[in-house]
C-alpha cells in the first residue's frame, strides 16, 4: 500500500498554471510531473474558479472583519465566565450547595 502525496500549494500552482497555458496535453503534464491527469483537471478548474476571488476588493477586508468578530467574541467569552462565576458563587450563597439540584 502506498502511503498518499501531499503536494504544497505552490506545486499545486505550478501545474495548474501549466495546465490553463495548454502548452502540453494533461498526459504529457501526468508524466513530468508524477500526478494523476484527473488531479491535474481538478487543480486547473479550481484555479480558474477562484481567480476571480484574487481580483476582488473584498480579500484584505475579510481578514479585518475576521479579526475585529475574533476579538468581539473573545471579550463575550471573557464576560460570561465572569458571569458564570458570579452565578457560582451567588448559589453557594443562597442556597449551601454548588452544583446541585434541588
Amino acid at each position: 500500500m502506498t502511503k498518499r502525496k501531499n503536494h504544497s500549494p505552490d506545486f499545486k500552482a505550478k501545474v495548474a498554471l501549466e495546465a490553463i497555458r495548454e502548452e502540453m496535453t494533461l498526459a504529457e503534464l501526468s508524466k513530468k510531473h508524477g500526478v494523476h491527469p484527473t488531479q491535474i483537471g481538478t487543480w486547473k478548474r479550481a484555479a480558474i474558479d477562484n481567480m476571480a476571488s484574487t481580483f476582488s476588493k473584498r480579500g484584505g477586508d475579510l481578514e479585518r472583519v475576521d479579526e475585529a468578530q475574533i476579538d468581539k467574541l473573545h471579550s463575550k467569552i471573557g464576560q460570561l465566565v465572569v458571569e458564570r462565576g458570579f452565578l457560582a458563587n451567588a448559589s453557594v450563597q443562597l442556597l449551601g450547595t454548588r452544583g446541585k439540584k434541588w
